[in-house]
């Protein structure tokens, strides 16, 4: 099964030739079955036990060629399913599936440090093929569990000879990991520049013989030229010489796609950066990557790709109904993991009043948002008593973890009024995080705001363009609860994606008030936040001068269970108004793309006199929202 991209062509060759098919995925955040945890039901679109489908075929398909399988990062946290596996001392079924398709290498990405270096190195001991990473590094006497390249030596049939071959294959990935995960690794791992380490890495392999390179890149396609620091670098990384082809990762999109298709170097329909082949698989195995290379040597024996060919194969079809059947090997290796996750997530909590989704998050109340919000606020408030921040006021930041766009329509929280179980505390907060608390002022605030608003397309009256910009992640769109302000998307963003400042006159915020006041420049705040946020995640402006508040470790998901088990006392916060409002634009609309489960709550958007216009090729809702 194959995505709508440009089809497969045949490789043309005009010499003796090799041929060499990899095989890549990236980003399965533990979805190793077809299977949602949070509503508790069997989903087609995601799940490793229907790549693994698509790997077999692929493999048979290729069996006179070399076939290398690899996987590239963040395939150990994002599910009930990881947490389990990550606190179990068994043998991890991650690994076991890795062990089982044949895997010749796997990568790491920012998100496998999330459990710890502990947690890690126990799973990485079970791990049945070389794991990499290029630029990061154990300090200390610690052991280093992944290593910085592997050689894989193959035979190449090549004009009826069997001819030797040298792989060499490097990883990299974001070097803000060491920041965004400074709780797990501060004083322990430092990180390398994902340029400066591939370019180290390569000529090392090129001087031990290796005649064909392949980059595991844990990274997206971002900035077009080279400077330091990039967490999307993969552009600049396909221009340096010796790099033969790319997996690509880290943003959950795809290539080749429609996602990349203004990038300057970016042919999107072949799948080439720079001329050479890069596979970006999506995420949670919703496709398998596909590189063919054709290989020849020239007349001093030298190896070379004389053509290629890339596709990415989908696990699940929304406009055929196609859909990869499961694995049942697979299947079978992870069933007891699955039944003990079940188990473990039904245990309940509490009981709620109202229905909490994300399907409106950037527009309407999200009363799941509110309510971390007001737990991370009384989870807080204890640690601060007798200190100088005591007397401060409290602010709260929450951002929806589950809004669609490049995760897809069935992404979203959605936890029904009723009983509450561990499986609806992960469906409201995903990831493992920490609380973290800063000191801020009124204008730190402000820019935070303006950096969260850049989520939002502009629009204007007469126009009708998508509510959401593609190109930023919804998880960065920061709620601050316990302010009152008004959003105006048809103004110019004030800051880009990366946190650069465009123009210091344009904003968004509008009206922004505390406690029915005007927000003032000076008026200090503390701000309860995650340690993601905290850490530098999403290119905030404001982090550099904020001021932390040191606290002990505080899991936020407990401090979610504790708050609605009523083992922490309410919080003011969860009474406070909504923060936000996007201001009234006469003549203007805009298009919410969402899951199909909005349409049982529409009543939420009559604000907007909200119009469906079906669903979209992708499995998305559209609806018109009058501004």
């Amino acid at each position: 099964m194959r995505s709508n991209q440009r089809p497969s062509r045949p490789i043309q060759t005009k010499a003796p030739s090799g041929r060499i098919r990899i095989l890549a995925t990236t980003d399965l955040h533990m979805n190793l079955t077809s299977f949602d945890y949070y509503s508790d039901k069997p989903d087609p679109t995601l799940g490793l036990t229907r790549t693994a489908s698509l790997i077999r075929a692929a493999r048979r398909q290729a069996e006179d060629d070399i076939v290398l399988l690899f996987d590239n990062g963040d395939s150990l946290q994002g599910t009930p399913l990881g947490e389990w596996a990550a606190l179990n001392d068994g043998t991890h079924p991650m690994m076991q599936a890795f062990e089982a398709l044949g895997y010749d290498a796997i990568g790491l990405g920012n998100h496998d440090f999330g459990f710890g270096l502990n947690a890690l190195d126990r799973i990485l001991a079970q791990a049945p093929c070389p794991v990499l990473c290029s630029n990061l590094h154990r300090q200390g006497n610690s052991a280093q569990r992944w290593q910085d390249h592997v050689i894989l030596d193959r035979i190449v049939p090549l004009d009826g000879q069997n001819t030797a071959i040298r792989v060499g294959v490097f990883s990299v990935l974001p070097p803000q990991t060491n920041r965004w995960e400074a709780h797990h690794l501060q004083g322990k791992v430092t990180s390398e520049d994902i340029l400066s380490a591939a370019q180290k890495t390569v000529t090392k392999l090129q001087g031990l013989g290796c005649d064909l390179i392949v980059a595991l890149a844990h990274s997206g396609l971002g900035q077009t030229h080279a400077s330091a620091g990039l967490e999307n670098a993969v552009i600049p990384l396909a221009a340096i010489e010796g790099v033969d082809a790319i997996v690509a990762g880290h943003t959950h999109l795809t290539l080749p796609g429609a996602a990349h298709e203004s990038l300057q170097y970016v042919d999107h329909l072949a799948g080439l950066v720079h001329g050479k082949p890069v596979i970006m698989p999506g995420s949670a195995g919703s496709h398998l990557g596909v590189v063919d290379l054709s290989v020849t040597r020239n007349s001093d024996n030298k190896w070379h790709v004389e053509d290629h060919c890339v596709e990415l194969r989908s696990i699940h079809s929304p406009s055929s109904g196609i859909l990869a059947p499961e694995d049942q090997d697979i299947v079978h290796l992870i069933t007891p993991g699955h039944t003990q996750t079940r188990a473990a997530v039904a245990k309940p909590v509490a009981r709620v009043a109202q229905d909490m989704h994300s399907y409106f998050s950037f527009c309407a109340p999200d009363r799941g948002l509110a309510l971390v919000a007001a737990a991370q606020a009384a989870a807080l408030r204890p640690f601060l008593r007798g200190t100088a921040s005591e007397n401060l006021p409290m602010l709260s930041a929450a951002s929806p973890y589950k809004c669609g766009a490049r995760s897809g329509p069935r992404y979203y929280t959605d936890v029904p009024a009723g009983e509450i179980c561990l499986r609806h505390i992960a469906d409201l907060h995903v990831f493992p995080n920490e609380l973290r608390a800063i000191q801020v002022n009124g204008a730190q605030v402000l820019d935070w705001l303006e950096m969260s608003a850049g989520t939002f397309n502009q629009v204007s009256p007469g126009t009708e363009n998508n509510l959401m910009n593609p190109g930023r992640a919804g998880h960065n769109f920061d709620v601050l609860f316990g302010l009152s302000y008004q959003i105006d998307p048809s103004k110019p963003p004030r800051f880009d994606a990366d946190g650069t400042l465009i123009n210091p006159n344009y904003g968004r915020i509008k009206n922004a008030t505390f406690e029915g006041n005007p927000l003032r420049p000076d008026q200090k705040f503390v701000v309860a936040l995650n340690n993601y946020r905290a850490n530098g995640g999403g290119h905030f402006p404001f982090i550099a001068n904020a001021q932390p508040i040191s606290l002990p470790p505080l899991d936020i998901k407990s401090a979610l269970r504790d708050y609605l088990s009523k083992h922490l006392p309410a919080d003011p916060m969860e009474q406070a108004p909504y923060p936000f409002a996007i201001l009234p634009l006469s003549g203007a609309c805009a298009i919410l793309r969402t899951g199909q489960g909005a349409l049982r709550h529409l009543g939420e958007l009559d604000v907007y006199s909200p119009q469906v216009l079906g669903t979209d090729a992708d499995g998305f809702v559209r609806i018109r929202l009058t501004l």
